[in-house]
């Protein structure tokens, strides 16, 4: 059985950078497992409901997930040496 308290004691004993480093690795753990139930979740979730392309690409949710500009597909190379110009002027 886990002791909480034994744990806190440990974790208060440590000095200040190894608790922080410890608070990055507990919500690295958690955003991991929970994408992990995500994952497990939602490909029953279309197999039950068999979604339009568009369905599926909005519920992964990757949809929105950036901005860009609207005819990026269009002009990406324009844009891409802009950026890459502004980046690395100083050569």
């Amino acid at each position: 059985m886990i002791n909480i308290n034994k744990i806190q004691q440990d974790i208060n004993e440590l000095p200040d950078e190894a608790q922080t480093f410890l608070i990055d690795f507990i919500e690295l753990l958690k955003k991991r497992y929970s994408s992990a139930e995500k994952q497990k979740v939602k490909p029953k979730k279309f197999l039950e409901h068999k979604s339009s392309t568009l369905d599926i690409l909005k519920e992964s949710e990757l949809i929105g997930c950036i901005s860009a500009d609207s005819d990026l597909s269009i002009n990406y190379k324009s844009a891409l040496t802009k950026g890459l110009d502004s980046k690395y002027d100083n050569r």
